[in-house]
């Protein structure tokens, strides 16, 4: 059943067409809700303003090939493996989250859109991956949500309590996933694969559709925002924040006199910081 294409055995029922205009609606949604939230919260706008001002007060130039290098760190690190994430179990969830999606999408989009009767049957690895995208999606969100969620963990609310807005991109990813599967596994069983499919529907129409509400747009912020962190740090801007000192440094001792003053010609190491304990909550 996992080797076949669930979208072609519907097409019996409901028109090629049909389905093709509705994963045509879901990515205008998903468009002007991106736009729409990015005027609501002006985030366009303060992305700029910063870059600006970042580049005002920057130390030094970077050239085209320090930027370019700098892009593919930010692709190798943050959007690719989701480097930033210090707790291993949260960045294998995040990954799994994020791969499953991309595969889940890419191949309901090939499926409905190359293979959409049963007379242009798919090949076996294209049905075979939806069914892993939408399991890896369904394993990496689940994780998510019984054990790594931050309320979850840290705070003792139960699993079944809703955040509002703030849960409705994992609730729409779990439940597409969920229903997607179940859907696929109850085709030959006619009310309740009928009933999968609807709710199959109803809540990919509540993940593409809830964008201006909830985090879906992050997606796309994201590398731009890790980008600039490493631009921010290599022209030595840094947001106005003070530079990482070295108190034992002679040249950073004759700029702050009251650091020997207090703390001797050799200050001891202060420690991990805030990383003295490995993060388990987020």
């Amino acid at each position: 059943m996992i080797d076949s294409n669930p979208f072609a055995e519907l097409a019996a029922f409901i028109s090629p067409t049909a389905m093709q205009a509705y994963v045509v609606l879901m990515v205008v949604l998903v468009a002007v809700g991106t736009i729409l939230d990015m005027l609501h919260k002006k985030s366009g706008q303060y992305f700029f303003e910063n870059a600006r001002r970042a580049k005002r007060n920057a130390t030094r130039t970077l050239s085209s090939g320090e930027k370019g290098a700098l892009a593919l760190k930010t692709l190798g690190k943050e959007v690719l493996t989701s480097g930033e994430f210090n707790n291993p179990k949260r960045r294998i969830s995040h990954l799994l989250t994020m791969y499953g999606f991309i595969i889940f999408v890419v191949t309901t989009a090939i499926l409905i859109f190359a293979y959409p009767t049963p007379d242009d049957p798919a090949p076996t690895v294209v049905p075979l991956l939806w069914h892993l995208g939408a399991a890896m999606l369904a394993f990496g969100g689940y994780w998510f949500w019984f054990s790594i969620r931050v309320d979850v963990a840290s705070e003792g609310v139960k699993w079944y309590q809703l955040n509002g807005r703030g849960d409705l991109f994992i609730v729409g990813l779990l439940g597409m996933a969920t229903f997607a599967l179940l859907w696929s596994f109850t085709r030959d069983v006619d009310t309740l694969g009928t009933l999968f499919f609807v709710l199959f529907v109803a809540f990919s129409t509540l993940l593409f559709g809830s964008v201006y509400w909830s985090k879906f747009a992050h997606m796309f912020f994201k590398p731009a925002a890790a980008f600039q962190k490493r631009v921010i740090k290599a022209d030595g801007s840094r947001e106005n924040m003070p530079a990482v000192y070295d108190p034992s440094d002679p040249d950073v001792q004759a700029r702050f006199p009251d650091v020997p003053a207090y703390m001797g010609p050799n200050p001891p190491n202060m420690g991990l910081g805030i990383k003295r304990e490995a993060p388990s909550h987020f």
